[in-house]
């Protein structure tokens, strides 16, 4: 498993933000039985890094909290098997690990939210990597369908972890 950290911010990212991701990205790849082992690539910004990004990529030019760039194209929800048949595409030729994707966290969504929603960063940047992961394994949120089952989905991940809506540790 590889998941490598970056932060594009002027600060140190506290050591427990790392943890939180690397912690929920670990429970996503178990929760959705995948058979490899992953590389994940996060990186942390702020409101200004991230409206840049989205400008680029989608067109928006406006900052959001968590930004998905999936590189594996699911055949079917859960499918791994169909990855294997492109695997110069989908597999690092190095270590052999599965390349899942790229994760942006907008440090400044995650405060803003936490207190927005009236839980902790530490459970918003757990809520917010849980719902990046499942879009790197296909998930999305486009109708209230889709919507709904990754709702399910973020709240089962977090839940086994023990990242609830009352959980009163805080990231300092």
């Amino acid at each position: 498993m590889s998941i490598y950290i970056e932060s594009e911010l002027d600060t140190s990212i506290p050591k427990a933000y790392e943890d939180i991701v690397t912690d929920i990205i670990n429970a996503s790849i178990d929760f959705m039985k995948c058979p490899y082992e992953c590389e994940v690539n996060v990186i942390f910004t702020d409101n200004d890094g991230i409206k840049e990004i989205n400008n680029l990529h989608r067109g928006i030019n406006s900052p959001t909290d968590v930004l998905s760039f999936p590189m594996c194209e699911f055949e079917a929800l859960g499918d791994f098997d169909s990855l294997e048949d492109n695997p110069i595409d989908y597999f690092n030729q190095d270590s052999g690990e599965l390349i899942l994707g790229d994760i942006i966290l907008n440090i400044d969504r995650i405060k803003s939210q936490a207190e927005e929603y009236g839980h902790t960063k530490r459970r918003e940047a757990a809520f917010l990597t849980a719902h990046s992961m499942l879009h790197l394994f296909g998930y999305d949120h486009i109708d209230d369908e889709e919507r709904i089952i990754m709702e399910q989905l973020q709240e089962e991940i977090l839940t086994k972890k023990g990242y609830s809506r009352d959980d009163q540790k805080e990231i300092s």
